[in-house]
């Protein structure tokens, strides 16, 4: 990973998150109502967004890659699927972090004429990844 890397990373998954938190407030009030266009429209370009950088390794449906815009899904759905992109960023932040006291760290390529460690890594502080969280 490089720096920019983990700035789309941060990006695209709090963008996520922050849409999955609104429409699970929704979900629960009206599991079954229809999502609006309007909202679907960033949803899906959140979903395209993150297919591209999540790339077929860590994409969580190889045969889904957005809503159809005239067949308009329910709160449930659209939440369901957000929490499957979740998710994959979580597994592709666990598999891109070490732990080096104290500090979580992203491991991203040294730039040009940045001081690395000996494999040419740097270390950029993160938070724990959820599936090692008790």
């Amino acid at each position: 990973m490089k720096r920019k890397d983990v700035d789309e990373f941060e990006k695209i998954s709090g963008q996520i998150q922050v849409v999955y938190d609104e429409l699970s407030v929704l979900s629960k009030k009206s599991p079954n109502e229809a999502v609006n266009k309007f909202k679907l429209n960033f949803v899906n370009k959140l979903l395209n967004d993150s297919n591209v950088f999540l790339g077929e390794k860590y994409r969580p449906f190889e045969d889904f890659s957005e809503f159809d815009i005239d067949d308009v899904p329910i709160n449930s759905d659209v939440v369901f699927i957000l929490s499957q992109y979740l998710q994959c960023f979580e597994k592709m932040r666990a598999d891109n972090v070490k732990y080096k006291h104290p500090n979580w760290n992203w491991l991203v390529d040294a730039e040009e004429n940045e001081p690395g460690d000996e494999a040419g890594k740097v270390y950029i502080k993160t938070i724990r990844p959820k599936r090692l969280r008790e």
